[in-house]
């Protein structure tokens, strides 16, 4: 059975920086495409980044310049670099993952993964 289980989350000063990571188990293949999405009490989900299995990132415009996607050479684990954190980043962040053969594309931060980890909250002070 597929799993996903995120780690890192905490509390920083804005400008500070976390690192997420997501591990998977279960899965058939060492990599997929997954996202990172964040969401915020009674607010909409929203696409942070995401990953293609052939190493195609994309990043939502608030993420640019600040956050970085990665994997790690280990199966299915893969991570969230995030600096400058600013106060509305605040939220609970999940990663969703599933196997995909042409690629998220430019819809990545709409596309609904067959599996989600429950989340980590991250929570920046100003």
């Amino acid at each position: 059975q597929e799993q996903l289980k995120e780690s890192g989350g905490g509390s920083v000063q804005a400008g500070g920086s976390l690192r997420l990571s997501c591990a998977g188990s279960g899965f058939r293949y060492p990599d997929n495409c997954m996202g990172w999405f964040r969401q915020v009490p009674g607010g909409e989900r929203e696409g942070v980044a995401a990953r293609d299995s052939d190493g195609t990132t994309y990043y939502a415009d608030f993420a640019k310049g600040r956050f970085t996607i990665s994997k790690d050479n280990a199966p299915n684990i893969w991570y969230l670099q995030m600096n400058s954190l600013k106060p509305e980043d605040t939220a609970v962040y999940y990663c969703a993952a599933e196997f995909c053969v042409w690629g998220l594309g430019d819809a990545w931060s709409s596309h609904e993964f067959r599996y989600r980890g429950k989340g980590t909250q991250v929570t920046v002070s100003s």
